[in-house]
């Protein structure tokens, strides 16, 4: 899966956030001929979700039928049952003998995986040239046992320089791999078809948890939600149909193996994730202007869903003004950050940049419906703020939509992945990194604030008119 993580402040520092957002890849094969391309899934690492998070309009109900339909040639049918087969046999032979895999193989493994994605910052630290002497090094010595593999990936990763790339053990790496988003133990991964559209198939799930009870199995395409197709939907937006109040049941069809067959099946879901939200009312002295507080600890699964609860009973309520308090958020769910941020935002306007070498990791996030408030909002910071919480602050104040107040944040921008090796280990590598609306690099330098101290309000209002004119 993929993963965005989070830095921690300068001296002293505090625990690095939490990753934000994560796409495990796991290996298809038990060779090492195969590219190491991390698959984009919008969403993991962190709390198990609860609630729905986003509002979409229902799609007509998916036809069994007619799915099933399409099934009925014999020639196909008998080829999709020899590739399922075929992809079944190879899997269990691999998770049930993985000392089939050398100690050479899994080091070479991950070499690759760092060769061919990694984003490195210190020219010092990382070249291709240097990399590659690298593996010349490395590959001529002796690997008695995998601890010693283990061992030299590790130290080859921490050459580079990078406190975020770094070795996860078996144990470590399943762990992870068992995070929940979804509220029913599944996680899904965005697969291209032969048409070049997206289908969202199963790439992990919890071993005995409400999807996999139920029969749901890795490698299954997920088709539709509680009659809602999923056709053409990112996996965000489907693990965001999911999701739902604990102990709820949804309604899900799925395509096992490649052809099939279809089989529709309620699921209950177990959730765990606590709010992150805090709000209240404030009156400001002297004056009839009321001000919505919003407190947001960190960006977990709910953070979205309770941010638009949250502004919406503060509107009613009579706020006029908003004040969204980050100080000492260290991060979480990226893909949470980046929905939160275009709850603020017109159609059209920026929330972040990516970049990094692989074509994958570069492109700009934009929002894509109109903003669920459009009054003045302040977003206080610190030098705790971190990472998710950076993409929300810089797209609110790159948009003019809102001015900072604090301290400047903590400067962790940078993106990474988390790749399963052959042998259940995995590597975390630094594949890109975030850059601001207006072109800022987030990471090692953090966003200055636009006052230290709270500022009176018509100050705001006149500031961010001013904002808004020069950018047309």
């Amino acid at each position: 899966m993929r993963v965005f993580l989070c830095n921690s402040p300068p001296s002293p520092p505090p625990p690095p956030p939490p990753p934000p957002s994560t796409t495990i890849n796991r290996p298809q094969k038990p060779h090492l001929s195969l590219p190491h391309k991390p698959s984009f899934l919008h969403s993991l690492t962190g709390a198990a979700l609860s609630f729905n998070l986003l509002i979409f309009s229902p799609i007509s109900p998916l036809p069994p039928q007619s799915i099933a339909s399409d099934l009925n040639s014999s020639g196909i049918q008998l080829e999709c049952r020899e590739e399922d087969q075929r992809r079944e046999e190879e899997e269990n032979r691999f998770q049930n003998a993985p000392e089939l895999v050398t100690n050479q193989e899994i080091v070479k493994e991950a070499w690759e995986i760092v060769n061919d994605g990694y984003l490195g910052s210190d020219p010092n630290r990382w070249s291709p040239e240097t990399w590659l002497q690298k593996k010349e090094d490395i590959m001529g010595t002796s690997l008695q046992t995998r601890s010693k593999a283990h061992d030299v990936i590790r130290r080859m990763l921490s050459s580079l320089g990078d406190p975020y790339t770094r070795f996860l053990s078996p144990p470590e790496f399943s762990k992870m791999a068992r995070y929940d988003i979804s509220g029913i133990g599944v996680n899904l991964r965005e697969v291209p078809d032969e048409n070049g559209e997206v289908k969202l198939k199963v790439l992990g799930l919890i071993l005995d948890g409400p999807a996999h009870t139920a029969g749901v199995r890795q490698g299954d395409e997920l088709l539709s939600v509680d009659g809602v197709d999923l056709k053409g939907k990112s996996a965000f937006e489907a693990l965001s149909i999911l999701q739902g109040p604990s102990d709820t049941s949804v309604n899900i069809m799925v395509k096992h193996g490649n052809c099939g067959p279809v089989q529709s099946m309620d699921v209950q879901r177990q959730l765990v994730a606590k709010t992150p939200v805090f709000y209240r009312l404030e009156k400001i002295d002297s004056s009839n202007i009321s001000v919505g507080y919003v407190r947001l600890k960190e960006f977990n699964a709910r953070a979205r869903k309770d941010v638009i609860t949250a502004m919406k009973r503060l509107q009613e309520m009579g706020a006029s003004y908003f004040v969204l308090d980050l100080r000492d958020n260290l991060g979480g769910l990226v893909q949470e950050g980046i929905e939160i941020a275009k709850l603020f935002l017109s159609e059209g306007q920026t929330v972040i940049y990516t970049a990094g070498r692989d074509p994958q990791n570069v492109k700009s996030i934009v929002a894509e419906r109109d903003p669920l408030i459009t009054v003045p909002v302040i977003v206080l910071v610190n030098n705790n703020t971190a990472s998710a919480s950076e993409i929300v602050a810089s797209a609110l104040h790159d948009n003019c939509r809102a001015i900072l107040v604090g301290e400047r944040t903590y400067g962790k921008g940078l993106i990474q992945s988390v790749f399963e090796l052959l042998d259940g280990s995995g590597v975390v590598v630094t594949v890109g990194k975030y850059v601001t609306p207006n072109h800022l690099d987030i990471n090692g330098n953090g966003i200055d604030p636009d006052y230290k101290k709270l500022p009176a309000w018509n100050e705001v209002v006149e500031r961010l008119s001013k904002c808004q004119t020069q950018h047309g």
